[in-house]
């Protein structure tokens, strides 16, 4: 990292367009301070193996649960934003998929609710789960304002709940006991992002553009917090907006280093089109609500070069499990496919020890210490985690390919 931060912050500001061999190890082609296009990214960090004593589905292959013994998904299916929500459910899937194979004293079944990923919708499928006695734990929900509209239901069922993706820090403020969070919140993604555009591109100068979700607000705000006087100018968009020209004039106006867009892919993809269509060049940095593919392919060559943080590890060590997930789902995983995968396994660690019901499901989550393919999970009293990674990732040649760990 001191390598990449040297590097780049003798750089000018990188361009749209630069390319290199996702497979390969950028270099830095140095230009004369007046062609940015002649910068390429710095340096790639090589993506962490498989953990020796990562805790895997399959278990020891011995398990005995009654039938009918069922865990949900609960998140985006079809959905705005749904990528996100698919990466999670495919992961969720192929853990159950291995138990059920390893286990044949033991088949779990796992039941799909479409959150559609909003607070209006998530509460009328959470009232189906809850109401399903079959189902003794929950994997979701993947939004920040739906976790926020359920959470006091789940707290009142005892029903178990991990989300994989939702960041809100204040979601762990409520007192539910049933909430656990499966990576990072924003009070740790925020701060490590604005230390990436400060430190690692070498920012002086910043904006930050964000959504009115609950989610690209909050994360928004801690960003321009922890950036103080290198703040310049902050922006609002709206959901499903399309059109950002007045927006975008006032970015170009105040000249910026570089942009952070906290929001989701739905609206980055048009964004960030606009923003090179109109000739703002600084460096666009964005978090994990848009690190998908979608991003990339609806905004087509205008990702390229794009920075993207994230709570969440590079899933291309993670051999084995690739080859599974493409199996199961026919596409690569992505953003919180091996976090679903993860908090899957825990739930069905729990079943394995013959638990079968809500409230010692729950006790045992609670208790919890074992390793995954992402981290160690272990949850505080509010159900964060005591480990929580982030890493930054970049758009180069159309793929989606990790930078560094920018954990603190």
């Amino acid at each position: 990292m001191v390598k990449a931060a040297a590097l780049l912050a003798a750089l000018p500001l990188l361009a749209v367009g630069c390319a290199q061999d996702p497979g390969s190890t950028p270099t830095t082609e140095p230009g004369d301070g007046e062609d940015s296009s002649a910068t390429t990214p710095a340096s790639q960090e090589e993506p962490p193996p498989v953990p020796e004593d990562a805790v895997l589905p399959a278990g020891d292959g011995n398990a005995e649960c009654a039938d009918g013994t069922a865990l949900a998904y609960i998140g985006t299916i079809a959905g705005g934003n749904a990528a996100l929500g698919m990466n999670i459910l495919h992961g969720a899937r192929l853990a159950v998929k291995e138990h059920n194979e390893a286990n044949p004293g033991c088949q779990v079944t796992l039941k799909e609710f479409d959150s559609q990923g909003t607070p209006d919708t998530a509460p009328g499928v959470v009232t189906q789960a809850i109401n399903d006695d079959s189902i003794l734990g929950i994997v979701g929900l993947p939004f920040s304002g739906e976790s926020n509209a359920v959470g006091d239901a789940f707290n009142d069922a005892g029903l178990v709940t991990i989300t994989p993706a939702a960041t809100n820090p204040a979601l762990s403020e409520n007192g539910w006991r049933t909430f656990f969070r499966g990576l990072g919140n924003d009070s740790v993604q925020g701060p490590a992002a604005a230390r990436f555009i400060e430190d690692t591109l070498g920012a002086e100068s910043v904006c930050v553009v964000h959504d009115d979700s609950e989610y690209g607000l909050g994360l928004g705000e801690i960003v321009a917090e922890e950036l103080g006087d290198k703040l310049v100018c902050q922006e609002e968009i709206k959901t499903n907006q399309r059109e950002f020209s007045a927006v975008i004039g006032s970015l170009a106006s105040n000249e910026p280093d570089a942009i952070f867009f906290s929001g989701y892919y739905n609206e980055a993809a048009p964004f960030t089109q606009q923003l090179r269509d109109q000739g703002v060049e600084a460096d666009l940095v964005a978090p994990d609500g848009v690190r998908d593919m979608e991003y990339v392919n609806n905004a087509g060559g205008a990702a390229e070069g794009v920075y993207l943080t994230c709570p969440c590890l590079p899933s291309a060590g993670f051999t084995e499990f690739t080859e599974a997930y493409e199996a199961e789902a026919g596409q690569e995983p992505s953003t919180y496919s091996p976090e679903g995968y993860d908090v899957t396994t825990i739930l069905l660690q729990g079943i394995d020890q013959g638990i079968d019901n809500r409230a010692d499901l729950l006790e045992f989550v609670r208790g919890y210490e074992g390793q995954g393919l992402t981290k160690m999970f272990q949850w505080d009293d509010s159900g964060e985690l005591s480990e929580t990674p982030v890493w930054a990732y970049q758009v180069v040649d159309g793929e989606i390919v990790q930078y560094a760990d920018i954990t603190s």
